[in-house]
């Protein structure tokens, strides 16, 4: 316990069994993290440029955008920097940051994935409502919600972890601070912290995903029951987008995180997270918009704005 206020860093292993590839890998992940940062960006900037995009359901995938773009920023340049630098260690604060950050931004994806869903429940199975109940004053307090909520729900545990003393080891095995690789370096009994972090989280992503659920199941029985094959394809191809970021986003994080924080194979919790942090936000742009033809006509009224401007 006494060696516990001499560790003022941690050292990040990442993918050093990978170290043969060094190189081709990690300028692989810097391309999908840049291919990440240009569609979310280019998602924000033309969302907010076009007035006629000025709507619920690309506010909300605005907010989701912006979250994207912070959760990639806050783990992937770190990992490259300590890549081809050499230098693999993270300051104990900043460590716990990160850690902070990851999870919050990924509570405020959950949240926004919620609202997401009963937007487009409210437009698909109650359209006659849909003007009077989404009003712009409570998108923005459903956003609101989304960012409040997840600093909210992350902070106390952070917090726990924040205050538990570290000594001896201090390597984490992993390419950011994931609670499990740093609750294994405390030197205290964690299994009561990581049974009540089980049963939290297992409420959360549970709750958000059942919400979801619900609601597409709602919506697809909505769909059927459209008479006119036209509109029953317009109004799927508006939901299997959202759909599919549903799918893939909470599957992969349940898989990581409903169990014993500290338990699981630390290979493929590295391969998982940086498929969760990696490839997902670089396909989620154009899950939305490759088939979007009302975003890809506003994209062109943009550029052409863009170009008579210069």
């Amino acid at each position: 316990m006494a060696n516990a206020t001499f560790i003022t860093e941690f050292v990040l292993l990442g993918f050093s069994e990978l170290h043969e590839v060094d190189l081709g890998f990690y300028t692989l992940l810097l391309l999908m993290y840049l291919l990440s940062l240009v569609g979310h960006s280019l998602i924000i900037i033309v969302v907010s440029m076009e007035p006629k995009l000025h709507t619920p359901m690309y506010f909300f995938l605005l907010n989701f955008s912006a979250a994207e773009i912070s959760l990639t920023t806050t783990e992937i340049p770190k990992m490259l920097v300590n890549s081809f630098s050499g230098k693999n260690t993270i300051c104990f604060a900043c460590c716990m940051a990160q850690g902070f950050m990851v999870f919050t931004l990924g509570a405020v994806e959950f949240i926004t994935l919620t609202v997401m869903s009963f937007d487009r429940y409210m437009a698909i199975c109650k359209p006659l409502l849909y003007q009077t109940i989404m009003t712009s004053g409570l998108c923005r307090k459903l956003s609101l919600l989304a960012w409040i909520g997840g600093f909210g729900l992350v902070f106390p545990q952070s917090a726990m972890v924040w205050t538990y003393p570290y000594c001896g080891h201090n390597v984490i095995d992993h390419f950011f601070c994931d609670v499990g690789p740093v609750l294994q370096l405390a030197c205290v009994d964690t299994t009561v912290f990581e049974l009540v972090g089980l049963i939290y989280g297992a409420a959360i992503m549970w709750g958000s995903f059942g919400f979801s659920l619900i609601s597409y199941v709602c919506i697809i029985f909505t769909i059927i029951q459209i008479p006119s094959a036209t509109g029953r394809s317009k109004a799927f191809f508006t939901c299997a987008s959202h759909l599919t970021v549903v799918t893939m986003f909470y599957m992969v994080l349940m898989f990581m995180y409903l169990r014993p924080s500290t338990h699981g194979d630390s290979r493929l919790n590295k391969m998982l997270s940086l498929f969760h942090t990696s490839f997902i936000p670089m396909l989620n742009p154009f899950i939305y918009t490759i088939r979007n033809s009302d975003f890809k006509t506003a994209l062109w009224r943009v550029v052409t704005k863009m170009k008579r401007r210069s």
